[in-house]
Order: structure tokens, then C-alpha cells, then sequence
């Protein structure tokens, strides 16, 4: 929307918000602890992984091929794609699919077909997001857990049901909001890159050759003598730049600067010591290949590393839930997913959110991967094609930000996103490999949603359109109203409609049933728009209709939380005073109801009205008080 401005203050978001007043270590350490949680875990299964492949002799050339190959993706895909390219794409400070998605469909919005296109690869995106948040969390904290094999053979039987137990009491405690125990991830976080920096220099110091591999010459030399090994073991590679996406999504939570002063101050350097530690490790010790990483300590530290390793997991798991949360609030206010209802965990901080739908079809979807895969050897099969195919979206929505939101030359742009496109194409390519494996798990569950996404989208589509045919122009009804008016009442009546303009369906119903018409009347369209924040002093569009009739159009960015009478509040300087004690909410509460013909197929426009039918309350939604609505019902064909 022409005018929208970031919002200043307080973000909304995950759970660790910070003022602006925040000094850089402090949003520096939440960095840490927030948005590099997850790939800071990743140290407990890549190189296994990789070797667990069986593609892959374990000799000295190989792991200085591979430990090149691993510096290598992390100073690709991590510091200069994301850190130094991506976080620069930000749309009014926040980033995020949702975020970026915005920003390229609006840069080609005089673009219509290609503007839809990239609506959809972007939705899709935001699906496998969800297909990411099930096995991310699984294979963490399954793999912090699995340390006790190591301690003694005995604890195997108890590795599964301890990492359900952890993970539903994770999920418990999401309702009770994470304010609490937020300010410890940073510290804890810190404490964990640091012990893993450190265990990587004791290795190091037994075996410093391999600091050889440091020189991209290894990683060139094994993928020339062996390419379609690479191609092969790209699935596991990627591994080690789990959770890269998050560097993006909480830009508009820490800012630029505090997540790549983490990045290149203390992440990178830990995430480094610690596979190089592993690969000498293995150098001296090739027996050490079944869990390198546990193996890499004195006997004493074992157990309290497998703790430190589960609160490390357990950190980085709570920060994708919340991202879910997060990511969900926007999805919905972009329209692409039906209402749902949503708890305020904090009565400070709005972006503080708990979804308890969200929550626990989380929670069973990531427990039923945990059962079905048992190890995370197993789950590693599972991962990567969501997270490549979303770290190539990524590229795909950046490449039309900087071609037509930026209006950099054509040959500039091919040539800034051309070599990370090749580079996640060959990552997605090599764990399409692993489809039938497991990969399937997380591609079943992004279709899924976003079957859910296209279908809503259209629906509302087509839902809206019978809607506008069907509408009665509202001055040319009011006019008609005024030449006999009905008993005007006191008080003021606030009519909820999608369509400004239009006749409300509760405005009819309640002229025919209750043949009355309030003092004052407010026409009231609420809509979300492709910016993440807008300005209280954008938020009102008014216009007169006469007669004590206002039509009031509300603008909310799609990290806003709507609050209509909060917002209406505001008319009190523009000539309509606004008494809550004395104002009432219509709204129409429509039914819909497939029918055979045009529109979608008929099973769509089934599952359609069923996720209308099951929406969340718009009243709450809109923070509407409960004792002042008035909700009339229609039935509505599409």
C-alpha cells in the first residue's frame, strides 16, 4: 500500500523481542541463542551422516575432501548468500518467505501472470517450511539423545521414549508463552558454541594437518576425481546448513547487524573448530565414525555434553515452533490460510503468540516421524528436500527483488543469484535421490498445506467474487433508505463487510428482522496488506456517507495485530465520536455451500467450506468485545 511505513518499536514475532534500545551484545547474544540454535546442533549428525552413506571410503583424502566440501557450503550458502546477499532483501526491516514473498509480488505487480506465478512458488514455500518444522526438531533433539548410546550400550532402549517425553514437554509448555525462559537461550547457546569450539581445538591440536583442508583445493580435487559420489552425498552435506533460513526470517527480530557479527564472530568460527575436531578426529581414530562428535571427548564430559546437547536442541526446536507460530499469523493475514485462534502469552509484547492448533498437529506429526524413523541416521534420509527446495525458492524470489524491486541491470542480477541457483538446484537434485527413502515425509506434509493454501486462496476468491455479484451499491442504498427511514436508535452500530462499497448482508438482515437503524452507522473493511507493519497513522481511509454514516476502511500490515475498536477509536478527531460503552458489531456470518459447476472440483470445494465453516471467531480476530456482537447468518452457493 501506497504510504505504509515500518512499524517503529517493538517487533512481532518468535518470542525473544527486543527494543531499540537494546545494546548490539544483547541482541548479538539473542542472535545466538535464537536464530542460530538450530544450525549450531547440526555439528551432532553431518559428518556422521555423510560417511553413514556408504558412498564415501573413510581414508585421508576423503576427509579432507569432505571437511573442505563442509567450510566450503557453510562460506557459500551461509556468509555470502544469506548473510551478505539475502539479508539485504528486507521488506520494511523483516524478512522471512512471507516477508519475501511480499516484496517480489509486489515488485512485479504490474506483472500479472508472472506476479501469480510467484505467489504460488512462494506459498509453496511457506508449505515446506512446515515440512522443515517436522523434521528439524525430530532429528535434533533424537541425535542430542542418542549421546547415552555412547555412555553405555544399555541406554539404546530408552533413546526414544526420552526424546517423545522431551519433546511433549517442550509442546506443553508452549501455552504458558516463552518470555520466561527466553533470556536464557542466548547464554546457554553460547555456552554450547563455546564447548563445541573448544572440544574442535583439543582434536585439532592432536592432529593440525587437517587444517589443510581449510584450502578450497580439497573439495575442487574430490569433486573432480569423484563427481558423482558429490552429487551423491549433497543430501548429507546439507546437513550442515540446517537452519540457515532463520538468518532471514528473525532479520526483523535482531536486526542485520547483531546476526552476522554472531555469524562471523562466533558462529562460524565454532561451527568450524568443531567439524575440523571431528575430521582429525577421525584422521587418527576411523573407529570414531559411528558418532564422531560424542566421541570426541574425555569419557567424564560425555553426559554433561549429551545435557548440554539436549537444552542446545531443545532451544533450537522451541525457536522454529515459535517460527511456526509466527509464520502462521502472516499466512493468515496474507489470506492464505483460514483464521485460527491464537493466545497472547505476553501482555507486553504483542508478537508473543501461542496457536494451539499449530502446536499440536506439530507435535504429532514430529513424534510420528520420531517412531518411524527411530535414529537420526534414519531421519537424515528425510531431510534436505524441504530445506533445499525452500533455500532455492529463496533464490528464485530474490532474483525478481533485486531484477524489478531494485532495477538492477539484467546481467548483474543472473549473475548475483545464477551461481546459488545452480548450487541449491544440485543440493535439491541430490536429496530428490532420497525420496522413496524418506524424503516423501516431509514433501507429503508441504503438499499438504499447501493444498490447504491454494484451495483457501481460491476459494475465498471465488467466494468473494459471488459475493461482489450478488452486492448492492451502499450509497445508492442508503439514499433509498433516507427517503423513508426506519426508527433510528442510539448508539452506534459498526458493520463488518470485505467488500468497501458494499451493502453489508448483516445490515440487511438487520433492517428486515429488526426494522431499526442506529444514530450512528460505521461501514468497516479491515485489510491486510503486503508489508509487514503499517503506521497508526495510516491506519484509517474515512468517507462520509452523510446522515451519520461513515465508510472506514482499516489497513493492517501482515505482522500488525488487527484491534478494530482500538483502531476506530481514532474518528474521535474526525468527526464521529466512537462510545464503546454504546457501539455494536455486525457481522455476517456466511455458510457456504458447494454446489456442482463452475469454481473448483467439487472435492476442493468441499474441504473449502469445511476450513470456512471451522475458521476461528472473526470477532477475535479483530479483538472485537464479546458482550457488543451481533453475528446474522447467510447461506452462500459457490
Amino acid at each position: 500500500m501506497e504510504g505504509a511505513e515500518h512499524r517503529p518499536g517493538p517487533r512481532q514475532g518468535e518470542f525473544f523481542v527486543t527494543s531499540s534500545k537494546s545494546s548490539l551484545s544483547a541482541l548479538t547474544l539473542g542472535a545466538i541463542g535464537i536464530v542460530y540454535g538450530d544450525i549450531g546442533t547440526s555439528v551432532l549428525y553431518a559428518v556422521k551422516t555423510v560417511f553413514a552413506t556408504g558412498h564415501v571410503d573413510l581414508n585421508p583424502v576423503n576427509i579432507f575432501g569432505i571437511l573442505s566440501i563442509f567450510f566450503w557450503t557453510l562460506t557459500v550458502i551461509v556468509s555470502v548468500k544469506y548473510v551478505l546477499l539475502v539479508l539485504r532483501a528486507d521488506n520494511h526491516g523483516e524478512g522471512g518467505t512471507a516477508a519475501l514473498l511480499a516484496l517480489a509480488s509486489n515488485a512485479v505487480k504490474d506483472q500479472p501472470v508472472l506476479r501469480r506465478r510467484l505467489l504460488v512458488v512462494g506459498m509453496f514455500g511457506a508449505a515446506l517450511f512446515y515440512g522443515d518444522g517436522v523434521i528439524t526438531p525430530a532429528i535434533s533433539v533424537l541425535s542430542a539423545v542418542e549421546g547415552l548410546e555412547i555412555v553405555s550400550p544399555t541406554f539404546s532402549q530408552y533413546v526414544i521414549p526420552l526424546t517423545l517425553v522431551i519433546l511433549l514437554l517442550l509442546f506443553i509448555v508452549q501455552k504458558r508463552g516463552t518470555a520466561g525462559i527466553g533470556k536464557f537461550f542466548g547464554p546457554i547457546t553460547l555456552i554450547w558454541f563455546i564447548a563445541i569450539g573448544v572440544l574442535g581445538v583439543l582434536q585439532i591440536a592432536e592432529n593440525p594437518a587437517i587444517l589443510k583442508a581449510l584450502s578450497p583445493y580439497y573439495a575442487l580435487l574430490f569433486m573432480w576425481n569423484s563427481p558423482g559420489t558429490t552429487f551423491l552425498i549433497l543430501g548429507a552435506i546439507v546437513l550442515c546448513v540446517t537452519g540457515a533460513e532463520a538468518l532471514y526470517a528473525d532479520m526483523g527480530h535482531f536486526g542485520k547487524r547483531p546476526i552476522r557479527l554472531a555469524w562471523f564472530a562466533v558462529v562460524m568460527p565454532a561451527l568450524t573448530l568443531n567439524y575440523f575436531g571431528q575430521g582429525a578426529l577421525l584422521l587418527g581414530n576411523p573407529d570414531a565414525v559411528k558418532n564422531p562428535f560424542f566421541l570426541m571427548m574425555p569419557e567424564w564430559a560425555l553426559l554433561p555434553m549429551v545435557g548440554l546437547a539436549t537444552m542446545a536442541t531443545v532451544i533450537a526446536s522451541q525457536a522454529l515452533i515459535s517460527g511456526a507460530f509466527s509464520a502462521t499469523k502472516q499466512i493468515i493475514q496474507l489470506g492464505y490460510l483460514p483464521r485460527l485462534y491464537m493466545v497472547h502469552t505476553s501482555i507486553k509484547e504483542t508478537g508473543q503468540i501461542y496457536i494451539p492448533f499449530i502446536n499440536w498437529t506439530l507435535f504429532v506429526a514430529i513424534a510420528l516421524a520420531v517412531v518411524f524413523f527411530k535414529s537420526s541416521d534414519a531421519l537424515a534420509t528425510a531431510y534436505g528436500i524441504a530445506v533445499c527446495g525452500n533455500m532455492l525458492i529463496t533464490t528464485i524470489l530474490t532474483f525478481y527483488v533485486i531484477r524489478y524491486g531494485w532495477q538492477y541491470p539484467l546481467a548483474l542480477c543472473i549473475a548475483a543469484t545464477s551461481i546459488f541457483f545452480a548450487i541449491d538446484f544440485a543440493f535439491l537434485a541430490s536429496n530428490a535421490l532420497k525420496f522413496v527413502e524418506g524424503g516423501w515425509f516431509p514433501i507429503l506434509i508441504a503438499g499438504a498445506i499447501f493444498t490447504l493454501m491454494v484451495t483457501w486462496e481460491e476459494g475465498r476468491y471465488i467466494l468473494n467474487k459471488k459475493l461482489r455479484i450478488d452486492a448492492i451499491d451502499l450509497k445508492s442504498f442508503l439514499e433509498a433508505v433516507f427517503v423513508s427511514p426506519p426508527l433510528r436508535v442510539e448508539g452506534t452500530a459498526v458493520f463488518l463487510t470485505a467488500e468497501s462499497g458494499a451493502v453489508p448482508n448483516a445490515m440487511l438482515h438487520n433492517l428486515k428482522h429488526n426494522k431499526v437503524l442506529h444514530e450512528t452507522n460505521l461501514f468497516v473493511t479491515v485489510r491486510s496488506h503486503e508489508v509487514p507493519w503499517i503506521n497508526m497513522d495510516k491506519r484509517l481511509e474515512i468517507t462520509s456517507l452523510g446522515r451519520h454514516c461513515w465508510q472506514v476502511v482499516l489497513n493492517y500490515g501482515f505482522k500488525n495485530d488487527p484491534d478494530v475498536p482500538s483502531a476506530l477509536m481514532q474518528m474521535r478527531g474526525q468527526g464521529c465520536q466512537v462510545d464503546p460503552m454504546t457501539t455494536s458489531y455486525f457481522l455476517s456470518r456466511d455458510t457456504v455451500v458447494p454446489t456442482i459447476g463452475d469454481g473448483m472440483a467439487q472435492w476442493r470445494e468441499k474441504l473449502f467450506a469445511q476450513m470456512h465453516r471451522n475458521a476461528s471467531s472473526a470477532a477475535d480476530f479483530l479483538n472485537l468485545p464479546n458482550n457488543a456482537v451481533v453475528e446474522l447468518g447467510s447461506k452462500v452457493e459457490i
